[in-house]
């Protein structure tokens, strides 16, 4: 009798505390499907926004801690940032937002099983994706590093970075689709979190590792990459303990383990479509950056100071993105589409004013930015210029960028896929022509690049406006 008293209520606190979390997880649902959007909005975006930020800030970090060991490092490490950021922008925002999209459709129609079974796809298209990109480097990740350049020492550190970094990389997929999960349930905290925390460790792990911190060995460009592989893996247990809790509305669970051909289409209808938006990015910026290399190395210097602005925005951004996702993607899931469309315009005029405000500032005040960069007079006015002609745009680019996100959320991303091809070929492709061709200044890639940006918001905003969503 003594043994059943002392364990009684240790049960029942465990059933109580099931039941809260069940109940709070109810909520947050029924709030997204009837509760008033702004509001919601700014709460879920919050977390994401302020770890995103965190992130960023840990990448420029890593950057200056390589920057230590010398030019021929940093250059090792340029190198391979395309293929890093494509990757990265294919598991965090593609194939990540179509895994949310999936979760929450799921979770608003109220199929739970469904949205169960939908982890485990997630975390096999990961460990594929994965494998894939480790594969691809080690077969032809030397043949593309000459192809763009990379020589002797450089070549060799790039390719000791490169197979480091994606020969781990798994643990980089893994984490970025399990955050797309969280993010589907409308838990935007938890992901934001680890991603914060995670970000902290790996500065002082990086830190450790690349310069030789507290004694131990410098292992130099390695340690960046081995930073990032062992936060991820460390961050990938703790996302996967968590999902095999009974504190969320679904959890990852051996009976539903099976693999379906519709759930894995249901994914990739939203992810294989978005995910040319990454590649087009990475096309125009080695696009626009060999068409201004002609007007000199501080031109060069200077847009790459301006636009880098526009790459930090991005995170900001995506907050906003990552919570309409889900709003969206739970309110289509429950047959509400108008509700969707509502929630889409209210996050895509938050996301454009935040953007709107800080372009135009810097538009008119471009040494507040420019100047913390160099002190260089070609490149501070060249980096002033890009900002003058450009600033203006930066609102259309964040309303674009966020109803990409939403329409991940819909599941159909067929216009703003069409208007990332619109802003690539105006932007990049009408620079090339004016200064290829027609000999243009400068200032004409400044123009075309705005008004790709400008054409990329209004053709996503006016597609769903016009019935995008109801159609599909």
């Amino acid at each position: 009798m003594k043994s059943s008293a002392t364990s009684s209520p240790s049960w029942c606190w465990a059933c109580r505390s099931e039941t809260l979390s069940q109940t709070a997880a109810d909520l947050r649902t029924a709030s997204i499907l009837n509760g008033h959007p702004l509001p919601i909005l700014l709460k879920m975006a919050t977390p994401n926004a302020l770890a995103f930020l965190v992130q960023a800030s840990v990448s420029m970090t890593e950057v200056w801690y390589v920057g230590q060991l010398g030019t021929t490092s940093l250059a090792a490490m340029a190198f391979i940032f395309p293929g890093l950021m494509l990757m990265q922008m294919l598991s965090g925002g593609a194939v990540g937002g179509a895994v949310a999209s999936s979760i929450a459709r799921a979770m608003g129609s109220g199929q739970i099983q469904r949205a169960q079974e939908l982890i485990w796809h997630a975390i096999f298209i990961a460990v594929c994706a994965g494998l894939f990109f480790a594969a691809s480097f080690a077969l032809l990740g030397e043949q593309l590093l000459l192809a763009i350049g990379a020589r002797e020492a450089v070549l060799e550190e790039a390719l000791a970075y490169g197979y480091v970094m994606f020969g781990g990389c798994i643990s980089i997929w893994l984490m970025s689709l399990l955050s797309g999960v969280f993010r589907g349930l409308g838990e935007m905290r938890f992901p934001a979190l680890l991603m914060a925390g995670g970000g902290l460790v790996q500065v002082i792990l990086s830190g450790t590792l690349v310069l030789g911190w507290f004694g131990m060995p410098q292992l130099g460009i390695l340690g960046a990459a081995l930073s990032v592989i062992t936060v991820a893996t460390f961050n990938t247990c703790i996302a996967v303990s968590k999902l095999r809790s009974t504190t969320l509305s679904i959890q990852l669970t051996r009976s539903a383990a099976t693999l379906k051909p519709e759930l894995f289409g249901d994914i990739f209808k939203v992810g294989a479509l978005a995910s040319l938006s990454p590649v087009l990015t990475i096309l125009s910026i080695m696009i626009v950056n060999g068409v201004i290399s002609r007007f000199g190395v501080a031109v060069v210097a200077g847009y790459g100071i301006g636009s880098r602005l526009e790459f930090l925005l991005i995170p900001m951004v995506f907050g906003f993105g990552a919570a309409m996702n889900t709003m969206v993607g739970m309110n289509v899931g429950a047959g509400n589409v108008q509700r969707a469309e509502h929630i889409a315009f209210v996050g895509g005029s938050a996301a454009a004013a935040l953007t709107g405000i800080i372009g135009i500032t810097l538009a008119v005040f471009p040494e507040v930015w420019v100047n913390v960069f160099s002190d260089d007079p070609a490149t501070v006015a060249a980096g002033a210029q890009y900002l003058q002609y450009s600033g203006w745009a930066f609102a259309f680019q964040g309303l674009g960028l966020s109803l990409y996100f939403a329409s991940q959320g819909a599941g159909t991303v067929v216009w703003p896929v069409i208007a990332n091809f619109i802003r690539f070929g105006v932007g990049a492709g009408g620079a090339a022509l004016a200064v290829l061709v027609f000999d243009a200044a400068v200032e004409w890639v400044f123009i075309y690049l705005a008004l790709g940006m400008a054409l990329y918001g209004i053709v996503t905003a006016g597609s769903i406006k016009l019935g995008a969503w109801r159609r599909s």
